[in-house]
């Protein structure tokens, strides 16, 4: 096999692997998924993110051309990402939520975690997340913003994973997280890339800065919490750290396009 063909063939199984961990689209067996392959396929979970985002526009449209009100619409493209990604991420966001809200010691905060119960600031956080993202494009109301918006926020969202599984230290020696391991700089760099860039050239310089300093300040904040609440990130912590982003993003998304688009 020479170098270009093995190449291709690195590319297309990262490019699997990324897919099939971030959604549920059908794209073969989750057996490869072992020992490093997510961290080394890492740098491709921002292009699965605009997949997710891709099938929420595509809904959105859908709607649109059948003359839902913006509101619906917008219910109906959040619920295509939820389902295109089997609730993943909002899975890790409410179990999050209620550990680091309900447990008292840093044991029971993890033991909390890995319940696949929901409690009530689980609960309460999801509807939280649910109604920002639908409001966000509630407002923006028009199909082609709200493209631009939702493959931006679910690209730039995944793109701050890589770097936080290698800097963040994971919390406990098994589980999603430690046995993805710490992606290598290059992916985390290519995945940062990834995200900019749709960021870029969704929104413009400018837009695209703020975006990237809410994302910096989101993954700070959480790196900060999450290693004084429990020692350590999860895979749960990465669910709501793509939340949290998805979130600025689209808030952010949703004021940009209310200025621009005629009253």
């Amino acid at each position: 096999m020479t170098k270009l063909a093995a190449g291709m063939y690195r590319f297309a199984a990262d490019l699997k692997i990324g897919i099939s961990f971030c959604t549920r689209l059908p794209l073969g067996s989750m057996a490869a998924n072992e020992g490093n392959c997510i961290a080394r396929a890492s740098w491709t979970m921002p292009i699965a993110g605009a997949l997710v985002g891709l099938t929420g526009a595509s809904v959105y449209w859908l709607g649109d051309r059948l003359w839902l009100a913006p509101q619906c619409a917008a219910i109906l493209a959040v619920a295509a990402t939820v389902l295109a990604t089997g609730a993943l991420h909002e899975d890790g966001l409410a179990d999050t939520f209620d550990g680091f809200g309900g447990g008292k010691t840093r044991e029971r905060k993890l033991e909390i975690m890995r319940d696949s119960r929901i409690g009530t600031y689980g609960v309460c956080a999801l509807t939280v997340s649910l109604i920002l993202r639908l409001g966000a494009l509630s407002v923006i109301a028009v199909p082609i913003p709200v493209a631009i918006a939702l493959v931006a926020a679910h690209a730039s969202a995944r793109a701050t994973l890589p770097v936080f599984m290698r800097l963040v230290p994971p919390a406990r020696t098994d589980g999603l997280s430690a046995q993805a391991g710490q992606p290598p700089w290059a992916c985390v760099a290519a995945a940062s890339l990834l995200g900019a860039l749709a960021l870029l050239a969704g929104f413009g310089l400018a837009a695209a800065m703020i975006c990237l300093l809410l994302l910096s300040s989101a993954g700070l904040f959480l790196a900060w919490l999450t290693l004084t609440q429990i020692g350590g990130q999860t895979g749960d912590v990465l669910g709501a750290l793509e939340q949290m982003g998805e979130i600025l993003i689209l808030l952010t998304a949703a004021a940009l396009f209310q200025t621009q688009l005629p009253p």
